[in-house]
């Protein structure tokens, strides 16, 4: 049987190969249509597959691999497109492929096999690695630095201004220009519609290895790790650190000028206003250890009933203290 595709256990047809990683799927797998199954470690467990089994420590791994396999891309024709806007001092790579309505601005830079898709916008003196990939409405502001094997998906903004405004006396907001510069390292990938601000000293920093979903957004002067993985609709506020292997789940928000320590994990709709230790797991708002924000949860969902305990606890010793008052009051002659 020739496998044609990659499917869900509970979708997956003959020719289909499908994986199980973890064991809440394993009740699927003795139903299952596909022709053979990608099967993580069990525990012991020894389940029933009515198809080829594939076993390995590391599922995921081995199911993303396979679907690069199975993916169908149309890689465009290198070269520069008649319909796109580029400075006659840009240097683009022989084997780059610019597509149309891409404008590219003098002195600026894009490497070997790199694709810039349409209706990107590249700025001056911007320099574009190899092997890049940049998707339709990017914009790649003034002087960015982007390295090697970067994915920047539609509508990402890079270089933007950070917000910095100084407060005047008489109310008024003077802005504070925001010039310096913005680096993406290598094998990074940002999502859609996410944004970088640029700073105005120093530099804005995405580290090698980094993961940015969707909707997220870097503020100035942000450093983050090598191989963190941001979720979408996350925002980190300026001049704050993430180290190294940082895991930040969905709408959570970090606090600026402050350290997430390295393999740090900030749960989902956290909100980080300090520091965080390496290796630490926290969540809710504000965010605290997570083992104490579960106990913390626990005791929140028996407000009502302790606030009515409360109540009749007062209301006793209230109706105790009349009754002490009364038996300490001297009768009358």
């Amino acid at each position: 049987m020739d496998i044609v595709r990659v499917a869900g256990i509970q979708q997956a047809q003959c020719g289909d190969l499908t994986f199980v990683a973890t064991a809440r799927y394993l009740q699927h797998l003795a139903g299952t249509k596909a022709s053979a199954v990608i099967l993580g470690p069990t525990k012991g467990v020894e389940p029933r597959a009515p198809c080829a089994v594939l076993r390995t420590d590391d599922p995921y791994s081995a199911f993303a691999r396979a679907v690069s396999l199975f993916a169908q891309t149309i890689r465009p024709a290198p070269g520069i497109d008649a319909l796109s806007a580029v400075a006659s001092d840009a240097l683009i790579a022989p084997d780059a492929s610019i597509g149309p309505f891409v404008t590219i601005g003098s002195g600026a830079r894009v490497g070997a096999r790199t694709i810039i898709y349409p209706n990107v916008v590249i700025g001056p003196g911007a320099d574009v690695g190899e092997d890049c990939v940049i998707h339709s409405q990017a914009s790649i502001r003034e002087r960015v630095v982007i390295g090697h094997r970067v994915t920047l998906h539609d509508g990402v903004v890079v270089g933007s201004d950070g917000f910095g405004f100084a407060r005047q006396k008489d109310g008024t907001h003077l802005k504070i220009p925001q010039h310096a510069g913005v680096v993406i390292e290598d094998d990074v990938e940002i999502g859609a519609n996410s944004t970088i601000d640029r700073p105005a000293v120093g530099e804005t920093r995405i580290s090698a290895g980094t993961k940015i979903d969707n909707l997220v957004h870097i503020a100035h002067g942000v450093a983050i790790g090598r191989r963190a993985l941001l979720a979408a609709q996350v925002g980190i506020a300026g001049s704050t650190v993430v180290e190294d292997d940082v895991m930040v789940a969905g709408q959570s928000g970090v606090n600026g000028h402050v350290r997430v320590g390295k393999g740090a994990i900030i749960g989902a709709k956290s909100a980080v206003l300090q520091s965080v230790d390496a290796g630490a797991f926290v969540t809710g708002h504000p965010a605290i250890q997570h083992a104490e924000c579960r106990k913390a949860s626990v005791v929140f969902r028996q407000l009502p009933s302790l606030k009515k305990r409360i109540e009749d606890l007062q209301q006793r010793i209230a109706e105790l203290e009349e009754k002490l008052a009364a038996c300490q009051t001297p009768p009358d002659r």
